[in-house]
């Protein structure tokens, strides 16, 4: 073979021309995908399958079953579902991405939906995909950009560009719309074939695609009142502020205004936690206990400390117990498929002893409460705890809102908390910031700081963080009384102070250089914020540090 390579695919070695695109070479292996390959890692560097393979090279293909190609796969929805609904209802016709719902994205339009309009919209996306349209990657000077963002009305775009410092960008070209993405492309609309539309109003709608964590289906539907009431009144604050992207956060910014922006933010925050204190002592009679719960790095030990105090403010006595507490002792842990202990199971907790335990605690009785020795694995016993009339008792744990626990004790006595990191800012109408994202983020930050992990440690364990998540969490936070929403919105560009050095700390040969990459080309969009005028209180001080709750 003339000018032939070595290329290696799912551990075997081939001997290909040289030359040859990653396109062409998938044809080979698309039979062992249930769904189109859309890009490739070669060497362990994420490329489009328009690249050519000129050097020796290990290959791995990646579809929508995998975290890379379900963001891309969706970026691709996205650029589909704008050029579909601007040739039915013409060029001014758009959309505002706005946020993740069950397994799902929520989506506005800048015109009035109907049912029928969606239907249309949804059927000429799919002839959109039947004509296997190119999605070509252009370069271009970015003032030309900006030029051509500015002349389609699509200010979130050419302000972000503003803030881009090279002199040519990257867009991509569907037919005669070109567009920014943060994400890869696939080459074409014909392998965008799986996905679907939800009408919610006359303005919104959810577009659906197989997810990872539902078996790489299109899930069901189901909606989610609570959340969607919570985005709604943080986007609505957002827009009163007129800050609804990076760039109106990089210009309150640019005109000395931050520190007034962070002082509004917390008190906003924090009154929101006081009101719910509030709410609590006005049904003290009832609720006797507090169940909080939310996925990894959304603020969960902040803002239960916080509560407490509140809760002191108004006569109460909070008593404090965490589930993580009440672990089986090490030997009796279950374990998942792969032989591993699964801590993450509720099975893995001592539900007997736990339920039993509150039981007493509310008729009055003195207990012996644990404490779990993680080292040895093994609960100890060495303090008591009695509750009197005015006392309440908070209990923090990834379980706390799971209805199969204290089942003894009825539902009015109980008042649940779901707390999550729900971002409000997008990068622009077209990119969402990722709620996930965002709590990474602040994951590594703690991680590094707290325990000395790198950055590689928190990504590598990340995954099996989402697994337990979407297991054990997600499904019940419609259970939740209140949702409060721990993400602040000038927060990302505080985070990047402390991230962006951790990130370029993580080597290219490293199978997580991709992942760094990812999370530093979305944060150069972001003017580095100092943490000056962070309050002591803040939720964000438990991660980056100087919490009057932590250190």
């Amino acid at each position: 073979m003339i000018n032939a390579i070595n290329i290696t695919v799912n551990g075997k070695e081939y001997e290909i021309s040289s030359g040859m695109t990653l396109e062409e070479i998938s044809k080979d292996y698309e039979k062992d995908f249930k769904y189109p390959i859309l890009a490739a890692k070669v060497n362990n560097r994420l490329r489009e399958l328009t690249t050519e393979v000129t050097e020796d090279a290990n290959i791995e293909f990646l579809d929508l079953t995998t975290k890379t190609g379900n963001r891309i796969h969706v970026s691709g929805l996205i650029y589909i579902l704008i050029y579909s609904i601007k040739k039915l209802y013409g060029e001014a016709a758009d959309i505002k991405v706005e946020h993740s719902i069950d397994k799902g994205i929520f989506i506005k339009t800048n015109f009035r939906l109907t049912e029928a309009k969606l239907k249309n919209i949804k059927d000429t996306m799919k002839s959109v995909v039947d004509a296997d349209m190119p999605i070509t990657n252009v370069t271009v000077d970015r003032i030309e950009a900006i030029n051509y963002f500015k002349s389609v009305n699509n200010e979130s775009k050419a302000g972000v560009m503003r803030y881009n410092t090279n002199d040519y960008v990257n867009l991509y070209r569907l037919g005669n719309l070109y567009d920014y993405f943060y994400t890869l492309m696939p080459i074409s609309t014909s392998k965008l074939k799986n996905f679907d539309l939800t009408y919610i109003s006359d303005d919104g709608l959810v577009l659906r695609f197989p997810t990872i964590y539902v078996n790489s289906k299109i899930p069901e539907y189901k909606h989610h009142p609570a959340m969607f009431d919570v985005f709604k009144e943080c986007r609505d604050w957002a827009n009163t502020i007129k800050i609804n992207n990076a760039t109106d956060l990089n210009n309150i910014l640019a005109i000395g205004h931050i520190n007034h922006l962070i002082r509004v933010d917390e008190t906003l925050q924090s009154n929101k936690l006081l009101n719910v204190a509030r709410e609590i002592s006005g049904k003290r009679d009832k609720i006797k206990i507090v169940l909080m719960a939310g996925p990894s790095s959304s603020g969960k030990t902040t803002t239960s400390k916080k509560l407490c105090t509140y809760l002191a403010s108004f006569g109460l006595i909070p008593r404090v117990l965490s589930m993580d507490d009440y672990f089986l002792d090490r030997k009796d842990t279950p374990v998942d498929e792969d032989g591993n202990p699964d801590y993450e199971s509720l099975d893995a907790m001592d539900m007997k002893l736990f339920d039993s335990q509150i039981a007493d605690l509310l008729k009055g009785n003195e207990i012996k409460n644990p404490t779990y020795n993680f080292p040895l694995g093994k609960k100890e016993y060495k303090t008591t705890m009695k509750m009197d009339d005015s006392d309440i008792l908070v209990i923090e744990g990834i379980h706390a809102l799971d209805t199969k626990i204290l089942t003894n004790i009825s539902r009015d006595k109980k008042y649940k908390i779901y707390i999550s990191a729900l971002t409000e800012l997008n990068m622009d109408d077209h990119n969402r910031i990722s709620t996930t994202d965002n709590r990474l983020l602040r994951r590594i930050i703690r991680d590094n700081r707290t325990r000395n992990y790198k950055v590689e440690h928190t990504l590598e364990a990340w995954p099996s963080v989402r697994d337990g998540e979407e297991k054990y969490i997600f499904p019940f936070q419609d259970e939740a009384d209140f949702v409060f929403n721990s993400a602040l919105i000038y927060e990302l560009g505080v985070l990047k102070t402390y991230v962006e050095p951790l990130l370029y700390s993580v080597p290219n040969d490293s199978p997580y250089y991709e992942d760094a990459k990812r999370l530093l080309n979305f944060l150069r969009l972001f003017l580095p914020i100092p943490a000056d005028a962070i309050p002591q209180d803040s939720i964000l001080r438990e991660f980056i540090g100087g919490s009057c709750f932590h250190d």
